[in-house]
């Protein structure tokens, strides 16, 4: 048994080595300049939706507000470059107050959304998320109203602005991950898992749920709120339209959903198979709506025929190889009752 473990982790430790080998060398492989903005694309949402199923996806508090924090980042970014004069390079030492703001917004928005139970928690998203749309399109002396803002210009070339944003975007998504792994692994995890399964029975083991819930919270909102300032100074500019984007959110539950729900590599795959598949589209047909319908049908056919993810599935149809139709754990042996007659196999009298 240990030998078997032993061997499972040291093909895991390879299998992630090749992965880091592949994805350090891919702007070298693939130089296309498209082909690396799907990847800066599909990093951007590896970390949004690792961030966003470290909170829901372990809690099982659904959240469609995600979009708050990442046009919060973005516009924080592009507020502070605007009244401090700050242009080239400089304008990554903002990132840090994009997080900030993303962590500040989290605190009351948790507190009130938290308090409610997990359906109710959706709808009190949506409203927070329509809340903060609307100020980006009526604060015209903040945001720039319809007309949005535009990034403080970053003198790269075109094929080194892929590339550099690519790596940015590949430690971001690798820091994301990271935490989601010791979040996981942590007092927290299992805490905000057994909230999952039964947060009454939770609270009656000790656990602070509204505490545990809120920190948790609050962290995947840090993280959200710094990839929305490297997704704004990528992009370039940032509209309300854009930074507060309803499909941002329902992007990142189908991409949980596809991938496995509570699980890390979940979303991951989810994210790396959804977004460039969406970019794709949306270049490939003029019809603007097209990659919704696809979008909304890919999730009618998940809850139908995956409902619990592609890894989870994935997961329980290698054990039944593996076992052949055995069962996974052999059964205990009973021994004998000394005894025949207590066991009523005995013809003796009582």
């Amino acid at each position: 048994m240990t030998g078997t473990v032993s061997r499972r982790r040291a093909a895991a430790g390879l299998a992630l080595v090749l992965l880091a080998v592949v994805a350090i060398v891919f702007p070298v492989v693939f130089s296309s300049p498209v082909v690396t903005n799907y990847a800066v694309y599909a990093l951007i949402f590896v970390a949004v939706v690792t961030a966003w199923n470290m909170f829901s996806g372990f809690s099982g508090y659904i959240s469609l507000g995600q979009a708050v924090f990442f046009g919060s980042g973005a516009y924080a970014v592009g507020i502070a470059a605007k009244a401090w004069h700050i242009n080239g390079v400089g304008v990554f030492a903002l990132l840090p107050l994009a997080a900030a703001v993303g962590a500040v917004i989290a605190v009351p928005f948790g507190l009130i959304a938290l308090r409610v139970r997990r359906h109710t928690f959706i709808v009190v998203t949506i409203a927070v998320f329509f809340i903060f749309q609307l100020m980006a399109f009526n604060l015209n002396s903040f945001t720039g109203g319809t007309i949005g803002m535009s990034a403080p210009f970053l003198p790269w070339t075109p094929t080194a602005f892929n590339d550099r944003f690519y790596y940015i975007t590949l430690a971001c998504a690798v820091v994301a991950v990271v935490i989601a792994v010791l979040v996981r692994r942590s007092r927290a995890g299992l805490q905000l898992r057994a909230i999952r399964d039964d947060e009454d029975r939770a609270r009656g083991l000790g656990v602070r749920t509204m505490r545990v819930k809120l920190a948790v919270f609050v962290l995947s909102a840090t993280i959200t709120g710094l990839v929305g300032g490297v997704w704004f100074l990528y992009l370039t500019q940032v509209l309300p339209q854009s930074g507060f984007d309803p499909l941002f959110d329902l992007s990142l539950v189908l991409m949980a959903f596809l991938g496995g729900l509570g699980t890390i590599s979940g979303p991951i795959i989810g994210a790396l198979i959804i977004e460039p598949g969406q970019l794709y589209l949306t270049i490939r047909y003029t019809n603007g709506y097209v990659s919704e319908i696809l979008l909304g049908a890919l999730f009618l056919l998940i809850v139908l025929f995956v409902p619990r993810g592609i890894v989870p599935t994935a997961g329980e149809w290698l054990r039944r190889v593996r076992t052949r139709g055995r069962p996974a754990v052999p059964p205990v042996p009973t021994a004998p009752d000394p005894d025949p007659a207590r066991s009523g196999l005995s013809g003796g009298t009582r």
